[in-house]
């Protein structure tokens, strides 16, 4: 039993007021939210297969404990979906400060996830990483992302002048698209290690895939069980389509009515465990990747989308909670909690003549932080600001696996309701283009000369100090 709930009381009127969903709005929507459930049931979406493929979890758990074995740093070449996911589990189940830790106890080799293509970044890693002792991951599913293929040449390029042509491919893993993509025709010709990225499953949906898996793998987290509990949520998700027994559908129904009834167009994730800080930053990109579209699958202009952002309890209570608790009413927050951390720091009594201190003596920072995340919690409440929580009992393999299948679940019924494909990203795909353009891509001349020609500035709006 997974244990997780999902408490949806403060988006409902009767604690937050007009601001909050009526029955009379879910019922209204009954009949759309049914359409939607069983559109996502009777489609082929590839990243509902990734928590029943044990086979790819063994192929992965393999070639893991080989990397383990042969180096001391691994680093995950991608950017986006290719690299968030990776984060997010490495920050969810690894030690705080795990590159830090001696091996033992430290697990697997030191993880770097740059997720960037910032020069400075890149040559620093080179600088801090035994090239002697250290595996490049390269991620990209089509083999052609420009951030990630030019970092793979930088890498390739500092490992052939290390050890030599024939030795540098022991120090690549490529993961790809199985059959199509110029990486994949690398792979074939050079011969380095590779994994499949699934030809149906979309970068920000492929965390439990080989993209998120492997690095997992090789920092020593059980990927199996991750898989187990992500299985755990497909079932859920699958056994009903009734609102109060699919969370993942209710999820979507309450934060769309958010959304489109109650104007609040802004979702906010805040994680009160340091463990889920980096599932606040995946889950911004699968949110709003997948629903803010230009148009419907009509063709009929929507600009759909709820803005996702990102908080941290405690530490945005002294940032932005003034602005979330008396601020514009356009913001749902979403906390996740998890109810027992890993270890329990006590809080020593101290200092008895000072009445500002000495009541925090004998408690824990366990007790503190929980105690900080209900005040907030009743704070916007009070404050007529709608909220809601997932409240795991730890963060350990199973709950992150069925957290964040939940999450991906919400987000195919959400799109169902905006009716918009929540799997495609064209609004992305012409940056990439204008981007082609700049860099000499051959075919991309004319995004080149598009580029050139809008960007000549006009000098009565440019201030130079």
């Amino acid at each position: 039993m997974l244990n997780l709930r999902y408490d949806f009381n403060n988006l409902m009127a009767e604690r937050v007021g007009e601001h909050g969903v009526t029955d009379a709005e879910l019922r209204a929507l009954g009949p759309k939210l049914a359409a939607a459930a069983d559109a996502v049931e009777k489609s082929p979406l590839g990243f509902r297969k990734l928590p029943h493929n044990t086979k790819l979890a063994d192929e992965v758990a393999l070639l893991a404990g080989e990397i383990q074995a042969r180096c001391d740093s691994f680093v995950v070449v991608g950017i986006g979906g290719s690299a968030l996911g990776n984060i997010a589990l490495h920050s969810a189940l690894n030690h705080p400060e795990y590159n830090q830790l001696p091996r033992p106890p430290r697990r697997g080799p030191r993880l770097f996830v740059p997720d960037n293509i910032d020069p400075d970044r890149i040559a620093a890693l080179l600088e801090v990483v035994d090239l002697d002792n250290t595996v490049f991951n390269v991620v990209t599913k089509s083999g052609g992302t420009a951030e990630i293929i030019s970092e793979f040449l930088v890498f390739r390029d500092a490992l052939i002048k290390k050890l030599g042509p024939e030795r540098h491919v022991e120090r690549i893993v490529i993961t790809t698209d199985p059959e199509r993509g110029e990486l994949r025709e690398i792979v074939k010709r050079f011969g380095y290690a590779s994994l499949p990225i699934p030809s149906d499953v979309g970068g920000r949906f492929s965390v439990l895939s080989a993209v998120g898996l492997l690095s997992a793998a090789v920092t020593g987290i059980d990927i199996h069980k991750l898989l187990k509990g992500a299985a755990e949520m497909d079932a859920r998700c699958r056994k009903s389509k009734k609102l109060w027994e699919n969370p993942a559908l209710a999820g979507a129904a309450l934060h769309y009515l958010m959304d489109k009834a109650k104007g609040k167009n802004i979702q906010v994730m805040m994680p009160y465990a340091h463990a889920l800080r980096d599932v606040a930053d995946w889950f911004r990109q699968l949110w709003a990747e997948s629903l803010g579209k230009r148009v419907d699958r009509a063709g009929k202009t929507v600009h759909a989308g709820q803005t996702p952002e990102k908080a941290l309890g405690v530490t945005d209570q002294h940032s932005v909670l003034q602005l979330y608790l008396e601020g514009p009413f356009d913001k749902v927050v979403t906390f996740l909690t998890v109810e027992e951390f890993h270890t329990t720091v006590p809080v020593p009594p101290a200092f008895p003549n000072f009445e500002g201190v000495k009541y925090l003596g004998g408690h824990t920072l366990n007790e503190l932080i929980r105690a900080e995340q209900r005040g907030t919690e009743l704070a916007l409440t009070q404050s007529g600001k709608p909220n809601c929580a997932i409240r795991l009992p730890r963060a350990d393999e199973e709950t992150v696996g069925a957290l964040l299948y939940l999450l991906e679940m919400q987000t195919a019924y959400a799109g169902e309701l905006y009716n918009i494909n929540a799997f495609d990203q064209p609004g992305v795909e012409l940056g990439k283009n204008f981007t082609y353009g700049l860099m000499g891509r051959k075919g991309y001349e004319a995004k080149r000369r598009e580029v050139e020609q809008a960007s000549k500035p006009n000098s009565q709006w440019v201030v130079n100090t």
